[in-house]
């Protein structure tokens, strides 16, 4: 009987949790309403579970409901965001700060609005990954309007100091936002006490369906407004306009209301796999590291690189387990990963790295059947490379002189 596939790819996706697909389906069905339809009961019951959903999403981040604005996904999130307060703001300034090691959906429409003549400083994290509180005051000016960092990072699951920089933004009078995308659901996240202006989140990544996503708009103190990016009826507060995907919706509230309930077990939980797993992967091979910052981290990443082997390679030879080398989202290039080339990886190294995300269905079992087969298939690979034979004999690799023909 074939092995059965092992699914260690939770920071891309999740599957759908059954009680979340269970609260979805009569909305495709009986309760098929349209939100925005104020003048019967098809379009009150609709509107009355995208409310619902609203409460039990603004709860996981201590925000009022009606803070919450639903988009697509975080990308449309991020988008609304950015694009959206750039413009609202563009009078009081045109500058933003963010970082090299962004996800693409924050990266791409900062360099956008480069190309419309506003300035975005890219700060350089740490070796870790992490950006300091002292990087982004250096970084403010008086024509900075936003400051865009994200709440843990999607490769290795760095957080950044998010509270001492909401203080930072606050005091300085510059908005705050924060791509909270892996972090929603899995550690906590205050935007009141954090002192955050914009939030972005996506269901897909905690359990909800695909295609459904919130951004969180601060209401008072500072009011935040923002140009849409999506012009139409006017829907969600005027900020995005379009029919609202009612199903998908009461989705992401379900999750995110199981989110919020089992967070502290299932976080204890996950951290626990993630180090047995570095344990299990430490003690039967050399010449591994792990990125990231072991102290801020999220519970679900554990990103490695195991040096002369390279990680497509690598993956091939336990094609039964799936995970990814860099992110789901620029891994169609065979580019080494520009999050960890950003936090001083050099090529080889950032070719040689795996990142395992475990999720609420990983067990023990797996986590101990990837060990084995991770370990098996390095040492595999460094049998046949000449690189590592060399290291081995002492040969200081970055002073060879190779041979060019």
């Amino acid at each position: 009987m074939a092995q059965k596939l092992i699914y260690l790819d939770n920071a891309a996706t999740t599957p759908v949790d059954p009680r979340v697909l269970e609260v979805m389906l009569p909305y495709y069905r009986e309760n098929f309403g349209n939100s925005a339809s104020r003048n019967h009961q098809f379009g009150w019951v609709a509107e009355e579970a995208t409310e619902n959903a609203r409460k039990q999403v603004a709860a996981v981040i201590n925000a009022d409901p009606k803070e919450i604005i639903w988009t697509s996904g975080s990308t449309e999130s991020n988008n609304l965001a950015i694009l959206g307060a750039a413009r609202m703001y563009a009078d009081k300034g045109r500058h933003l700060v963010t970082s090299l090691i962004e996800h693409k959906a924050v990266i791409d429409p900062c360099k956008f609005l480069q190309s419309q003549g506003y300035e975005v400083t890219f700060l350089q994290p740490d070796n870790k990954g992490r950006v300091s509180v002292e990087q982004v005051r250096e970084a403010l000016r008086p024509d900075t309007v936003l400051v865009s960092l994200m709440f843990a990072n999607n490769e290795i699951g760095t957080i950044h100091p998010i509270p001492e920089i909401g203080a930072l933004c606050h005091e300085k009078g510059v908005l705050f936002h924060t791509d909270a995308t892996q972090a929603f659901g899995k550690v906590p996240v205050d935007v009141e006490a954090m002192q955050i202006d914009l939030l972005s989140m996506s269901a897909h990544k905690i359990y909800g369906p695909k295609g459904v996503g919130a951004l969180y708009v601060r209401r008072k103190k500072p009011r935040v407004r923002l140009e849409p990016v999506i012009y139409g009826g006017g829907h969600e507060r005027g900020m995005r306009s379009g029919t609202l995907n009612v199903p998908g919706i009461v989705g992401f509230g379900e999750a995110a209301r199981i989110a919020k309930e089992e967070m502290p077990a299932e976080s204890k939980r996950l951290a626990g796999l993630r180090d047995r797993m570095w344990a299990g992967l430490s003690e039967h091979l050399t010449d591994i590291a792990r990125n990231g910052d072991p102290q801020h981290c999220l519970p679900n990443i554990l990103n490695v690189s195991f040096l002369y082997v390279e990680g497509e390679s690598l993956m091939m030879g336990f094609s039964d387990i799936a995970v990814s080398s860099g992110s789901a989202c620029t891994s169609a290039s065979l580019e080494p990963s520009y999050v960890l080339k950003n936090i001083g990886l050099g090529d080889d190294l950032a070719h040689s790295s795996i990142r395992f995300s475990l999720g609420r269905f990983t067990t023990t079992e797996e986590v101990d059947y990837t060990i084995k087969s991770v370990v098996r298939t390095v040492n595999h690979l460094r049998a046949m490379s000449p690189l590592y034979e060399m290291a081995q004999a002492g040969i200081d690799l970055s002073k060879v002189e190779w041979q060019h023909h």
